[in-house]
């Protein structure tokens, strides 16, 4: 066994990291308080490449594995959340799709503008009452001509009403089974298609300088050759392109994790209370030691169900654990480090309390920790 990753892999890491530090650390408070979406720092994280890394360089990408882009995703994480969702969404969920069931023209079409950090691309699952059970879709999608005419609403959905927003990929009911259930079919619809709303949500907790937007679709009409794939294979590409998206969210709780646990650390290291730092007492000790060893736990689970995927072996089961075990490691980690700073962990001038909003949403996207659970008991036998 060999766990050591490879040259690119550790250069990639070094890079990523340089990247975020320096371009990313200095305005992310900002960014969140303002919830303000930033083009220019989308633009310069697809200039250094953050973007298709894992899609053939025949569309633009870098034709990278993806621990590689796990690893990408981790070290942005590590400095902001919202810059993280804005990259993690960009490529599991908005590329991810277009590059595995599009067709050649698609795939030509999109995928170099979404590779490159100039566009975004959204990912039209969610809705107001299909969340966990996205097989509750209500949107529809009706064959009229040679045009598929969209009814419905999206919500929650990343990257999908900013400038760089370039369009979506729907799900939607586009007819009835043989035994009554429904048949669900993605479609892509592009920003300006008439009838095509999108809106910019505010107010959230956390990933507050990341696009989040609601879509309304009155009889969107968009060419029949817009389906993504086969008539009536949505569900499954949806459930395909949620099982690499988790990979990505429990990249972003390792890499919260591990900035909230430095910054934790940092902070031990230098506050004094009765005479020395407060890591010398075995309370606050006894909270990194934890950190230090679940960390260890994360980055090999997550690691491996990455490798898992890179060598087109079941990953399914190891991508849930992976989701649930960092993003809910995430959480402790960032309670603890909250808990160390006091009450300075309580103010905005420190990075540990937007690590703390960030995380809840890890619980909940992608699956809740619930869903996982459910995944994981049912790939166990029961």
């Amino acid at each position: 066994m060999d766990f050591d990753l490879n040259k690119q892999q550790e250069m990639i890491r070094k890079e990523v990291r340089r990247f975020s530090e320096k371009e990313i650390a200095p305005v992310a408070a900002e960014l969140d308080e303002a919830e303000t979406f930033s083009p220019e720092l989308t633009r310069k994280m697809g200039e250094i490449g953050l973007f298709g890394m894992f899609v053939s360089d025949k569309y633009g990408g870098q034709n990278l594995d993806y621990i590689s882009y796990i690893i990408a995703v981790e070290e942005v994480a590590r400095v902001d959340g919202s810059q993280a969702a804005t990259v993690a969404a960009g490529n599991s969920l908005g590329i991810g799709p277009i590059y595995y069931f599009g067709t050649e023209e698609q795939k030509r079409r999109y995928l170099p503008k979404l590779c490159s950090g100039e566009s975004l691309w959204g990912f039209g699952l969610t809705e107001p009452t299909a969340g966990s059970d996205a097989g509750g879709s209500k949107t529809t999608a009706v064959l009229d001509g040679n045009e598929w005419v969209i009814n419905g609403s999206k919500i929650f959905i990343t990257n999908a009403a900013c400038e760089l927003s370039l369009g979506v990929t729907v799900q939607a009911v586009t007819g009835r089974k043989p035994d009554g259930r429904p048949e669900y079919s993605c479609i892509l619809v592009e920003h300006g298609t008439k009838g095509f709303k999108t809106v910019p949500m505010h107010r959230k907790m956390m990933w507050r300088a990341s696009n989040t937007a609601e879509l309304y679709f009155d009889d969107v009409r968009v060419p029949r050759d817009n389906i993504l794939g086969e008539q009536g294979g949505g569900f499954h590409q949806m459930l395909q392109t949620l099982d690499g998206g988790r990979l990505s969210i429990g990249a972003m709780g390792l890499g919260g994790a591990q900035g909230a646990f430095e910054a934790a650390l940092k902070y031990a290291q230098k506050r004094e209370q009765f005479g020395k730092p407060i890591c010398k007492y075995q309370a606050v000790a006894f909270k990194l030691a934890d950190a230090a060893i679940e960390l260890e736990c994360a980055r090999n689970l997550l690691y491996k169900a990455c490798w898992l995927k890179d060598h087109h072996r079941p990953f399914q089961k190891e991508a849930a654990m992976a989701k649930v075990f960092c993003s809910e490691l995430m959480g402790r980690v960032a309670n603890n480090a909250v808990q160390i700073h006091g009450g300075y962990g309580l103010m905005k001038e420190y990075s540990v309390e937007r690590f703390y909003r960030d995380q809840k949403l890890l619980d909940i996207g992608e699956g809740t920790s619930e869903v996982q659970r459910l995944v994981i008991s049912r790939y166990i036998g029961c």
